[in-house]
């Protein structure tokens, strides 16, 4: 299905079938471009409570800032895709990067594409970098988690304790439907199940091979800056860790300007766009 409600961009709903269910996902081509010789499209990965529609405006905006495809999909048990039975397991992270990002890859014809991952997305666009880097140009981190800190663990119980307020979980139903108590239980009981304690990416990200971008707020409640910090270091292509002042844990939403132009300028060195 495509959609003509934002001038200067074509909008198009996808659905991907996986063995598991339905992947609901949704692409914003800018029209200057679609009939070009594109760049590769970037895939966007959503955190913990996310989906499609709580990037709100970004993608249209990255779409038109950069001339690229941007491609953004609610992961199993998200937003309009299918619900799952059970809670990922403990390797949740790899898992999506395992299991079902390719399954999306193939269906969406991604042979090439650039990965930008919020939250735990990013931990799973890390991943997806370091096991398909022959098609990965790029990987942009935004907040970012390497491994359970203290502070994401206890911003996690504090989150934890405000959902358990009449009404809160209302709020991710809004989004998820029938699925949202799904949802806040896939991220809070993993994240605070002690066998987690172990989880790291600091083993994957020496695989990393092409050039990152990691942004982090400085104020960011769900992670220190060792984690960019980590990202940067380790990470074996050419690497940029910006880090943003008087900023938290959603910078492409309380910053939204800054955060396009740094991805701009970082595309533009790292893997500009092929003129037609």
């Amino acid at each position: 299905m495509s959609k003509s409600d934002i001038p200067g961009t074509l909008v198009r709903d996808h659905w991907v079938v996986h063995p598991q269910g339905r992947i609901f996902a949704r692409s914003w081509t800018p029209e200057h471009s679609a009939a070009a010789a594109p760049a590769a499209p970037i895939v966007l990965m959503h955190d913990s409570l996310g989906c499609v529609a709580l990037w709100r405006d970004f993608p249209q905006a990255l779409a038109a800032a950069t001339g690229r495809q941007v491609i953004a999909y609610d992961r199993l048990g998200f937003g309009q895709s299918d619900p799952r039975r059970e809670r990922p397991s403990l390797d949740f992270v790899a898992e999506e990067a395992r299991e079902y990002f390719p399954v999306l890859r193939q269906q969406l014809g991604l042979a090439r594409f650039v990965l930008m991952g919020h939250s735990v997305g990013g931990g799973m666009a890390i991943e997806c970098a370091a096991r398909y880097g022959e098609g990965c140009e790029a990987l942009i981190t935004v907040a970012a988690q390497v491994f359970p800190e203290d502070r994401t663990l206890d911003g996690i119980r504090t989150a934890k304790a405000q959902f358990a307020g009449e009404g809160q979980v209302d709020r991710l139903a809004r989004h998820h439907g029938d699925k949202a108590r799904w949802v806040l239980e896939a991220w809070t009981e993993n994240w605070l199940h002690p066998d987690f304690a172990r989880w790291t990416l600091e083993p994957v990200l020496p695989q990393v091979t092409c050039p990152v971008l990691a942004i982090h707020g400085i104020h960011d409640e769900y992670g220190s800056t060792r984690h960019p910090e980590l990202i940067g270091a380790l990470s074996t292509g050419p690497a940029r860790v910006d880090i943003m002042e008087e900023t938290y844990h959603v910078p492409h939403r309380e910053r939204p300007g800054e955060v396009l132009s740094r991805v701009v300028a970082f595309l533009d060195a790292a893997v500009p766009t092929q003129a037609a």
